[in-house]
Parts: structure tokens; C-alpha cells; sequence
């Protein structure tokens, strides 16, 4: 058995991007421009398997593959039993019942009696039970939302990330039955070897996933104010607190969720703070 890290991520689409993205920024480098069915990385002890989407949860689960990085809507539909490791932050969506735009929706008892469409039965139908609705499932492999204006269906149940493919078929999202994104799956008989490796990458991505939406901000600011500042700016700990050569004045450092940052700032302007920076958080290692 091969001692390198096996793992299965998308063979093409913005979720193959988005996860060799993710390994480049993990510090793990693979050569796309030499692109195989299996690739090694240059400066880790991992080879990528490229798949296609739906593929990758029974390729995890049979040990063909050690970890892979997919959609948790394939994997709720492949059932594959794999150990979910990590959300990764990345490429959400969700899988939702569409109708025509001109029908009055009732709420999930309207579904009864109808014909839906869609890629993901297993999930359909265990919503469908849950839910006591009586609705007939027709699997369509593709473009499943022109199904209600071939005539093939009632409605449809299918992937949605903006909403703009639905509006351009005449049709609106009205029930959201699985909020999704990409999930870090692993084998669940992985070796101990294998299982050391994954830690080793886990700290690594914990550390690119804690950086996610964050922003360094440093300041000048008198120091009669830092207790008041530090009570606007919440810390992974607690803010760095410095004097500066210039009496009465410190440099207050901390790490700021990007959303809500501005309204920061404006209060600490109003402190008297001064030379504010704001910087890029590449990694962020707890």
C-alpha cells in the first residue's frame, strides 16, 4: 500500500478550482499544468486522484481513495460511509424544490400528488417521507430544470447556488431542503500512518479556514482610550497593547471579523485613533 496521502477532489468545475486553490494556499503544490487522472503534489507526501463529483464519496468510502474533498449533496446522496472531517468554506449552495413562477406555493403539502424532478432521489425521497407527501420522483441526469416546461414534471429539486438558472426557466426556489458546501470526507478504516498525515493537513487547513473573512488592523491610539478601544475590538485572545516613543500614545494591534470591520473603525476614529491599517490575514495559526 502506498504510503502517500490519497485524495479525491473534483476532475473539472469551479469546486476542482476552489479545492486546488485550497491546497496551494495549505502550502501543498500541485502541477496543473501537468494535469493527470492522478497527480503526486511536489512538496507533500499526497497524490490527487481527479473524479467526477458524484464519484468521489464511494471511491473515499472503498479506500480507493483516503480523503476527498466534495459537495455534501453528493455525499447525503451517495450514503457513502465516510467520516465527515472538516466544512471547508467553500463552494456553497443548496438543494431546493423549484416550481413554474406562476404557481401559488402552499407550502410542502402542495407537493403531493406531483411529479418532481431531480438528480438527488435518495435525498428527495427521505424529505418526501419525513414530510408525509405522496409525490411521484422522476430522476433526470441533466438540465433538470427545463423538466416543467417539457412537460416531464410539476416541479423540480436540484442544486440552486445564485438562482439565475431557475428565473431563466421560469421558475422559483420556494422550499430549501439542504443547505450545502464542500465537506473534507475521509475513509473510516484509514491506517494510523495515514490518519498522522491527515492531522499534519487538518492543521494546516484549520489554519487557511481560521483566516477566512479576517482582517489585521493596527493603530495608533492614546492610551487613555485603549480600554475603551479594546472593548470594539474583540480578540482571538485579547488585543496587542504597545507603547510608543511619543508619551501618552500606544499602537493597538488585533485580528477583526471583515464584516462589521468599518463600523469599527468608525468608532475608533472617534477615539482619537490615528494611522489605522488594515492588512491581508493570510493564516492564522490558534
Amino acid at each position: 500500500m502506498s504510503n502517500l496521502m490519497r485524495i479525491a477532489i473534483q476532475a473539472k468545475g469551479r469546486l476542482s478550482e476552489d479545492s486546488l486553490a485550497f491546497l496551494k494556499d495549505s502550502g501543498i503544490r500541485i502541477d496543473e499544468l501537468k494535469r493527470k487522472f492522478l497527480a503526486k503534489a511536489a512538496n507533500f507526501p499526497m497524490e490527487v486522484l481527479y473524479l467526477r463529483d458524484d464519484d468521489i464519496p464511494g471511491v473515499v468510502a472503498d479506500g480507493s481513495a483516503d480523503i476527498g474533498i466534495v459537495g455534501l449533496n453528493e455525499v447525503l446522496e451517495s450514503e457513502a460511509d465516510v467520516e465527515v472531517v472538516r466544512k471547508m468554506d467553500f463552494g456553497d449552495c443548496r438543494i431546493s424544490l423549484a416550481i413554474p413562477k406562476e404557481q401559488e406555493y402552499t407550502g410542502p403539502a402542495f407537493f403531493n400528488g406531483k411529479k418532481i424532478a431531480t438528480s438527488y432521489p435518495k435525498v428527495l425521497r427521505k424529505w418526501l417521507d419525513e414530510n408525509d407527501i405522496d409525490a411521484e420522483i422522476r430522476v433526470i441526469l441533466g438540465s433538470v430544470e427545463i423538466s416543467p416546461a417539457a412537460g416531464i414534471a410539476d416541479a423540480i429539486f436540484d442544486i440552486v447556488s445564485s438562482g439565475g438558472t431557475l428565473i431563466s426557466n421560469g421558475l422559483k426556489e420556494v422550499h430549501t431542503v439542504v443547505d450545502s458546501q464542500a465537506v473534507l470526507i475521509a475513509n473510516k478504516k484509514m491506517s494510523p500512518a495515514k490518519r498522522k498525515l491527515l492531522e499534519s493537513m487538518l492543521f494546516r487547513f484549520d489554519a487557511v479556514i481560521d483566516s477566512r473573512g479576517k482582517k489585521y488592523i493596527l493603530m495608533n491610539i492614546p492610551t487613555d482610550k485603549v480600554s475603551e478601544a479594546v472593548k470594539i475590538l474583540p480578540a482571538m485572545r485579547s488585543p496587542t497593547v504597545m507603547p510608543l516613543a511619543a508619551e501618552g500614545w500606544c499602537s493597538l494591534h488585533s485580528v477583526v471579523e471583515e464584516v462589521g470591520m468599518w463600523d469599527k473603525i468608525e468608532k475608533l476614529k472617534a477615539l482619537g485613533a490615528e494611522g489605522i491599517l488594515v492588512l491581508h490575514l493570510d493564516k492564522v495559526i490558534a
